[in-house]
């Protein structure tokens, strides 16, 4: 192409022109990754007497989700960190039983899938809180997108009070409730992650 070509031709030719240093060229087609806006949503998260305890946010990049967190005033310690399946946190709520389960109302972990622990889609590594109470974390999932979490009963985060084992039972290890070695039901479905300390409701932001 002539170099006395005109400026808007070279454009249509698939290439940006400058004048200088910092000249780009950019293959027709492409995309800056910087131009797009990511969707992104958020759970506050509030222990059973109404104090807030932090906070996640879940942003969409790239078709996966980037999920990040800061919290503060919890055991130090590791702790079971999930998503569950329906967006409602009441520190009231009673458990199947009938007996006291603060945030019971948030159903089990998100497991679309329907496997065991571990393998749901709602299983986020465990927390790791320091000595001061406060725990930063940041990891990328391609288990669920943000329609999944903000589907028509919504979902939430939960941190539990004790720590996840991701159901890592080795068959060696006898079951308390039946002959099988291994894990058991409580296991399979939690991983021992006992009750539920913290809930937040995930929304848009």
């Amino acid at each position: 192409m002539p170099a006395t070509a005109p400026r808007w031709l070279l454009a249509a030719a698939g290439i940006v022109v400058g004048l200088g240093a910092g000249t780009v060229a950019i293959a027709s087609g492409q995309t800056d990754d910087h131009d797009h806006d990511d969707a992104v949503a958020y759970a506050r998260l509030m222990d059973a007497s109404g104090e807030r305890v932090g906070r996640v946010e879940f942003r969409a990049t790239h078709g996966r989700i980037v999920v990040s967190g800061r919290v503060a005033g919890v055991a130090p310690g590791f702790h079971g960190f999930h998503v569950h399946s329906v967006g409602a946190c009441d520190p009231a709520a009673v458990d199947a039983t009938g007996q006291p389960s603060p945030f019971f109302s948030a159903g089990g972990h998100l497991n679309p899938a329907g496997t065991d622990h571990g393998g749901h889609a709602g299983d986020m590594p465990p927390l790791l809180v320091l000595g001061d109470g406060t725990a930063y974390a940041r990891y990328t999932t391609d288990r669920f997108d943000l329609g999944t979490l903000l589907d028509a009963d919504g979902s939430a985060v939960i941190i539990h009070a004790a720590p996840d084992n991701l159901a890592n039972i080795p068959s060696r290890y006898q079951s308390r409730e039946s002959p099988a070695p291994g894990p058991d039901a409580p296991t399979l479905q939690t991983g021992d992650s006992g009750a539920r300390h913290a809930c937040g409701v995930i929304a848009e932001r």
